[in-house]
C-alpha cells in the first residue's frame, strides 16, 4: 500500500505468483523451454518430415510463453488475459490430442499436445485446469477484498 492507502502495482503481482503461483510459473518456464528448444530444433533439422506437428509445438512455446509472462506481470488486466489464454490451451491440448487418436497418420511425430500431452506426463492438459483454478481463486479473492 502507499501512504495514500491506494494498493501498488507490485501488490497484485505479488498475488499471482505467490504460493502455488510460483509453481505455476516455474512448471509453465519449463514448458517454454521445452516447446521452445524442441520445436526450434525440429523445425531447423526435419521441418519437411512432420510440418503440422513441428509448427503446432511452436505455437505450444508461444502460448506457454505468454502465460508465464502474464503470471510474472501480475495485476488484474495480465490475470484475465492468462486466464483467456490458459482456456484456449485447452481447448488446443483437446483438440490436437483428440486429433492425434482419431488420425495418428496426421502426425508422423508427435507435438507437445499430441494425446493430451502424454509424451510430457500429461503437464499440457493439467497445466491450464490447474492456471484456470489458481487464476480464478485469485479472481474471487480479489473481489472479497
Amino acid at each position: 500500500m502507499t501512504v495514500t492507502g491506494a494498493p501498488r502495482a507490485e501488490d497484485g503481482r505479488r498475488r499471482l505468483i505467490s504460493g502455488p503461483g510460483t509453481l505455476l510459473v516455474w512448471l509453465y518456464g519449463v514448458m517454454v523451454v521445452g516447446a521452445v528448444s524442441r520445436s526450434a530444433v525440429q523445425i531447423a533439422t526435419d521441418f519437411d518430415r512432420a510440418p503440422l506437428a513441428y509448427t503446432l509445438s511452436a505455437v505450444a512455446g508461444l502460448v506457454y510463453g505468454f502465460i508465464t509472462y502474464s503470471l510474472v506481470r501480475g495485476g488484474e488486466r495480465a490475470r484475465r488475459a492468462a486466464l483467456v489464454c490458459c482456456a484456449a490451451e485447452l481447448v488446443g491440448v483437446l483438440v490436437v490430442g483428440t486429433w492425434t487418436l482419431l488420425d495418428p497418420s496426421a502426425f508422423p511425430d508427435t507435438t507437445v499436445w499430441s494425446e493430451y500431452g502424454m509424451g510430457y506426463l500429461f503437464i499440457p492438459v493439467l497445466l491450464p485446469l490447474t492456471a484456470m483454478y489458481w487464476l480464478r481463486r485469485g479472481a474471487a479473492t480479489h473481489a472479497t477484498t
